[in-house]
């Protein structure tokens, strides 16, 4: 395990966001930082879109995709299946900016997105198909699967090998490897990167508002941790 998901979201995704090795004040696993602000949607509440059985599935291939390592945590400790959850029920989730209308037909890559599901109905019907599978070659759900062969299975979607029915293996994991690596490295106000743990691991400052007092120091390291959105009251009362 950790292959895949090294060379797949850790060092791709870190080399994106990540300016320099900054030496931050707290690391992701210090008692300080349980008081971080800007930990956004408490991580133990629980989905509002995914069934119980789908939200086990999408728990497990979060975290296969970005797993805890001695780094950090990975996508389920920065609870990324409740932010993809959440962003299933907003306006994305439904495809609401998307042109939803036929023909539907098989195009280039170039072409972008040409299936009639928008982003929850893709993620239904892919797990439940997914899950299908599972059960019909090792008479097991997907959840009860070692991670090796969880990730053999990943491995096959991204490269196509596996159709999940209507929904070609490669589009339903491109989507999900797209949501979990937000998730990751959204900020905190959105529901995933659970205390900014993500953005400890990368340097990456956050929502600071003024960085002037910084520009041109020589590559002196940035020395604050980083700072989130803020939660504003009504908005607080909301995420309950």
């Amino acid at each position: 395990m950790g292959g895949f998901a090294t060379g797949l979201a850790r060092v791709t995704t870190a080399t994106i966001l990540a300016s320099s090795a900054l030496p931050w004040p707290q690391p992701w696993h210090s008692a300080g930082n349980a008081q971080a602000r800007g930990s956004g949607r408490p991580i133990t509440s629980g989905p509002n879109f995914f069934t119980a059985e789908e939200f086990a599935m999408v728990r497990q291939l979060c975290e296969r995709i970005y797993p805890q390592d001695e780094e950090g945590p990975g996508a389920d400790g920065l609870g990324v299946p409740l932010f993809i959850d959440g962003q299933l029920s907003t306006p994305y989730g439904y495809g609401a900016r998307w042109y939803m209308h036929g023909p539907f037909v098989a195009g280039p890559p170039e072409a972008g997105y040409q299936l009639p599901y928008a982003p929850r109905q893709l993620y239904r019907l892919a797990l439940e198909r997914l899950n299908a599978f599972c059960l019909e070659n090792w008479q097991k759900p997907f959840v009860q699967l070692s991670e090796e062969v969880q990730v053999d299975l990943l491995t096959w979607l991204e490269k196509d090998a596996l159709s999940l029915g209507p929904v070609p293996g490669n589009v339903f994991f491109e989507l999900l490897r797209a949501n979990t690596l937000e998730g990751v490295f959204s900020d905190p106000i959105h529901g995933g990167n659970h205390l900014m743990k993500s953005w400890y691991l990368t340097g990456f400052p956050g929502a600071r508002a003024d960085f002037m007092d910084w520009i041109n120091q020589e590559g002196a390291a940035y020395p604050f941790g980083p700072v989130s959105i803020p939660v504003l009251p009504h908005k607080r009362d909301e995420q309950g």
